[in-house]
């Protein structure tokens, strides 16, 4: 049947009792409702749910986001428009509600964020960055169920763009996840890539697409609606790396996520050589568990380091990366002993700077996601990546390794704070997660003997076996 088909059928329907058992009976849905998640939740209120603690809920909100964008408003003297809001508050745009995204506390809520029916309702991306996704809003919900049952409420149809099974699907995300400056800098590169890792490929083992991760399927009904059978449905939550700073829903339930997700994400190797005169500690880490590079996105604000610390006979011999809650992790440049992971911004005169707005260059020390499976191959990328502390003296009895990640930095949000676009209440309760996969500790009784994949020498090791560990494709 065809799209115009199965939408009259829906709508010729009588008007059955409505969703859930408080729900009002209800006909077809109308455009305003369609535009109102809250209505949505009606019938689908798990994934309601998960939407409304996601950051696709929290997009126009947060108070970061309003932060940077009135300070870059202000400093720009409002030549940067729509290029913040265009992605956080769509509708809200769309709607002629809000041109720089000042006046957010104007916008009716259920138009601030990344609605239902804004993704939904897609039909193609009409570019890579900056969101230049068509929709329209025919009173048919795309999705990726192959054989949506007809409703009273609105018309369903099977959409590839919405299904994550196809790799197809990434570019209903990539869109808004690859952000361009209005200077030409490429400032965030999610979506790009992903187009260039292993994941992009049809290789069965490794595709991936960016919904296959970020939003694990599960056997549930899709609709909380008479007749309804179990189906493929999967989690709206679409947990990353950021987190509501506010009160909001779903606030513990999305950490936990998060921190879920962060768990398993780069893998982590510790060798202590000996050498003449002390030892070499060598640390590889390896991004197996992103499709993309690790940090990813706002790679600018984030800050990735490790931590490592080496002991014996109750000294301390080496201290790097400890921080206390909330202390800001210095720029690269300021701490060449410090292995961070981050982009960094330059301004036209060549300084660093916080604002995407000024920057012209980038320079991204980021772990690389994998390109070809083996070594040899076009394109390959070595995601095994070392680094070596030389340690003088007695040999390390004891190694420890921590790898934290802070979803904005510290810095960042001073430097928010100073120029009176941030509460300073804020900078306490921005998370900084530790990565499970990145705490190793290191003993000779524990360790196993390996060569150095970084001298050729023998070593002692514990955590990774120098062999990639990719994601394989979940099941979706």
């Amino acid at each position: 049947m065809t799209r115009k088909g199965l939408r009259a059928l829906t709508l010729t329907l009588p008007a059955l009792a409505g969703c859930g058992d408080d729900a009002p009976a209800r006909g077809p849905l109308t455009a305003e409702e369609r535009l109102d998640p809250a209505v949505c939740g009606e019938c689908h209120p798990d994934h309601y749910r998960e939407w409304s603690g996601s950051m696709h809920a929290y997009a126009g909100e947060d108070p970061v986001f309003r932060a940077m964008n009135a300070r870059g408003q202000r400093e720009t003297a409002g030549s940067l428009g729509d290029f913040c809001v265009r992605c956080h508050a769509p509708l809200a745009v769309e709607r002629g509600l809000t041109k720089d995204g000042l006046n957010l506390d104007d916008v009716p809520p259920n138009l601030r964020g990344v609605t239902c029916i804004f993704c939904h309702s897609a039909l193609r991306a009409e570019g890579h960055a900056n969101n230049p996704i068509v929709r329209v809003d025919d009173g048919v919900m795309r999705g990726g169920i192959a054989d949506p049952l007809p409703n009273p409420a609105h018309g369903s149809v099977k959409s590839s763009l919405h299904d994550g099974a196809s790799l197809e699907s990434s570019a209903l995300c990539g869109p808004c996840h690859d952000i361009v400056t209005p200077g030409g800098l490429h400032l965030e590169r999610t979506y790009a890539e992903w187009q260039a890792s292993i994941y992009a490929s049809e290789d069965p083992r490794f595709r991936n697409s960016c919904a296959a991760c970020h939003m694990p399927g599960r056997d549930a009904p899709a609709a909380d609606f008479e007749g309804v059978r179990l189906r493929r449905v999967h989690d709206h939550s679409m947990a990353g790396v950021d987190v509501a700073l506010t009160d909001f829903p779903e606030r513990a339930a999305q950490r936990e996520k998060v921190q879920r997700a962060l768990n398993g994400s780069v893998l982590t190797e510790l060798c202590v050589v000996e050498v003449s005169g002390g030892a070499d500690i060598e640390v590889y880490l390896e991004n197996v568990g992103a499709g993309h590079a690790f940090p990813t996105g706002a790679s600018q604000d984030r800050r990735v380091w490790l931590e490592l610390e080496a002991r014996a006979g109750g000294e301390t011999l080496l201290s790097v990366g400890r921080f206390s809650p909330g202390e800001t992790v210095p720029d690269p440049a300021e701490a060449p002993d410090l292995w961070q992971f981050r982009d960094v911004l330059f301004d036209a005169d060549g300084r660093v700077t916080h604002d995407f707005w000024r920057a012209v260059r980038v320079e991204s020390n980021v772990l690389p996601a994998p390109t070809a499976a083996l070594p040899g191959e076009p394109g390959y990328v070595n995601t095994h990546v070392p680094r070596r502390y030389r340690v003088l003296g007695p040999t390390p009895e004891v190694v420890e390794t921590h790898l934290w990640i802070t979803p904005m930095g510290f810095d960042v949000l001073t430097d928010l704070v100073r120029s009176g676009d941030l509460d300073a209440a804020y900078l306490e309760v921005m998370p900084t997660f530790e990565i499970e996969s990145g705490r190793l500790t290191w003993t000779r009784a524990t360790a196993e003997s390996r060569i150095s994949t970084f001298s050729d020498r023998p070593a002692l090791c514990v955590g990774l076996n120098g062999e990639s560990r990719r994601r394989t494709p979940p099941d979706r």
